[in-house]
């Protein structure tokens, strides 16, 4: 029985042994940290009274805050512009817009405004910089510009002085009004710039075709016929077909082969193309009126396509119009009464417990060498790193 009872008695001694070892650790725990006590404690407490004494000689910064709201858009338009005909899709995708304000927090941002505010409030010595691009790193350090999710956009700025903050975070807005000025970027701006671009070489072309019109000979054949009825609806198909070319070729930037509005608008040009082909096969010219039908034909095909960017021209004015105030300030800065730098009490706070944790950390190393200097293996290890740290501190 004696021989079965000796493994289960070796096992429970060692386990006992082995309690007995984490009694003795936590014991040795507490008891450095009783030794230590007064350390501990007063050493974090005194490091916290001197961070809180030292944060009242650090220069209090001032925080301005301003909230605009950007132009919204313009629903009635897209709705307006997709009864008007193909060239809708054109102006579509020059103005398409996908995030507003995002846009306008990269104008703010832009090196062109900072440039301004530079030069406004004499940053290169308000900053101390030496070169401009120091002035515009430290004034992108002092300045918070982001866009909430309610569509405002708020403009934060940093500085000693709180009349400053307050001109600076209020000049952000008068600057972005004036770069916005001289920049298209609402989708009414966009598209009345798109299409009077468009309609200038429409009407140059429409010039062009009206010359040669008028200088081709009208003979007593050519009175005979009936040139409107020729010409005007093969016009009017080259024009849509046109139309829909430059829709796809402008689809193709942000649609994918495989997307069903790409696949139906292929499918509306071949029909418009298999109409034109139809058309101009049943309605050839010969003989001496050839030239005057076809000049008339390309006449026609330029009215046309003049009449529809005319007035995709004119409801983008209109729409540009209504816009009104580009940029509509919600909250105007003033001069902040209380500093937002430096946090005293957080500063206190976080030195009390940084320095807390680097003596609990020096405490217990320092109390591993000692017990490291009692055994004579470890002592000798440590004898080897002194002398190793030794013979490189002389070299």
């Amino acid at each position: 029985m004696s021989e079965n009872h000796a493994p289960v008695i070796a096992s429970e001694a060692k386990q006992s042994s082995m309690q007995e070892e984490d009694e003795i650790s936590l014991l040795d725990i507490l008891q450095v940290l009783a030794e230590n006590a007064r350390l501990l404690i007063l050493g974090p407490l005194v490091v916290g009274l001197a961070a809180l004494g030292l944060s009242f000689l650090i220069t209090p910064t001032f925080t301005a805050t301003t909230r605009i709201m950007t132009p919204q858009q313009q629903s009635g338009a897209a709705m307006a512009l997709a009864q008007l005909g193909a060239l809708a899709g054109m102006a579509g995708a020059a103005a398409g817009i996908k995030n507003p304000a995002d846009m306008y927090v990269g104008l703010i941002n832009s090196r062109t405004v900072a440039d301004r505010m530079i030069d406004r409030f004499k940053l290169m010595e308000v900053y101390e910089a030496d070169f401009r691009e120091d002035a515009r790193k430290t004034l992108t350090e002092n300045s918070s510009i982001s866009a909430g999710k309610d569509g405002l956009i708020a403009i934060e700025v940093d500085d000693h002085d709180p009349k400053r903050a307050a001109a600076m975070a209020n000049a952000y807005v008068e600057e972005l009004s004036n770069i916005t000025g001289s920049l298209a970027v609402t989708e009414a701006q966009q598209r009345r710039l798109f299409f009077e671009k468009e309609l200038a070489k429409a009407k140059e072309s429409l010039v062009r075709a009206e010359t040669a019109l008028g200088g081709a000979g009208v003979s007593e054949s050519v009175l005979k016929f009936n040139p409107e009825a020729m010409g005007e609806g093969i016009a009017t198909l080259r024009a849509q077909v046109v139309a829909k070319e430059v829709q796809l070729s402008s689809m193709r930037g942000y649609l994918t082969a495989n997307s069903p509005d790409f696949r139906q608008a292929q499918q509306e040009l071949a029909s418009l193309r298999a109409q034109l082909a139809k058309a101009a096969s049943n309605n050839q010219p010969s003989g001496g009126n050839a030239d005057y039908i076809n000049r008339y034909r390309d006449f026609k095909y330029n009215e046309v396509l003049f009449e529809q960017l005319a007035k995709q021209y004119e409801l983008a004015r209109i729409d540009e119009s209504r816009e009104g105030t580009i940029i509509q300030v919600v909250d105007v800065a003033e001069p902040p009464e209380r500093k937002s730098k430096p946090k005293k009490a957080l500063i206190a706070v976080l030195a009390t417990l940084a320095s807390g944790f680097i003596l609990l950390l020096l405490v217990f190393v320092r109390r591993a060498l000692q017990n490291a200097g009692q055994d004579p293996e470890s002592a000798a290890k440590l004898a080897a790193v002194r002398a190793g740290f030794g013979r490189m501190l002389k070299h």
